[in-house]
């Protein structure tokens, strides 16, 4: 049975960690989650209120992670699914996360990433050249990285599926699982 991988730390935004994760499982697909360290993990949730000219956040569900990244040997996994939130923030910076991450773009495997992930893929430079959604305050990161910012809810380049947030899922893993079923199909 193909595995996929998601990476996730504190902060991740809770509906795009919990809504993949199941959509996986669902696929009948072996799903793991790795963050910097195996321990809980506490996600936040984002939300919009009249008035206020961002996002709010709360806290969110927690949920454990089964490895940690240095402990990830990434050729073992068919997917990649990175979720947003403030996770992304400090994920980026840590040195497994960045081996595990170019893995999967390197070896040209299907990644599906949402919202604020994109700035954590924009320092590895797999974005360049690439047509990549996120949460539309994070275009300048994509630019920069040499990416093409489109503003959608499941922007297919390759093998890699983006999405702006949360509220673009059900479009977003449908278009993930039509590259998965392709590319990596589950068993049964």
């Amino acid at each position: 049975m193909p595995k996929i991988l998601i990476i996730a730390g504190d902060a991740t935004e809770d509906l795009e960690f919990f809504y993949p994760y199941q959509r996986m499982l669902e696929e009948g697909y072996e799903t793991h989650v790795a963050a910097p360290s195996r321990k809980k993990l506490s996600f936040v949730t984002h939300d919009f209120v009249d008035g206020f000219d961002t996002y709010i956040e709360r806290q969110g569900h927690s949920w454990p992670a089964d490895l940690a990244l240095a402990d990830v040997e990434p050729t073992e996994y068919a997917a990649l699914v990175l979720p947003g939130g403030r996770g992304p923030e400090y994920l980026r910076n840590d040195p497994d996360f960045r081996r595990v991450v170019s893995h999967f773009f390197d070896a040209d495997k299907p990644v599906a990433h949402i919202c604020h992930a994109a700035i954590a893929l924009a320092p590895l430079g797999v974005l360049k050249g690439r047509r990549t959604s996120a949460y539309p305050a994070c275009a300048p990161d994509v630019e920069m990285a040499g990416g093409i910012f489109v503003d959608g809810a499941a922007v297919v380049d390759g093998n890699v599926v983006s999405a702006r947030a949360w509220p673009d899922q059900p479009k977003w893993m449908r278009a993930f699982i039509g590259v998965l079923r392709k590319e990596a199909p589950a068993e049964g």
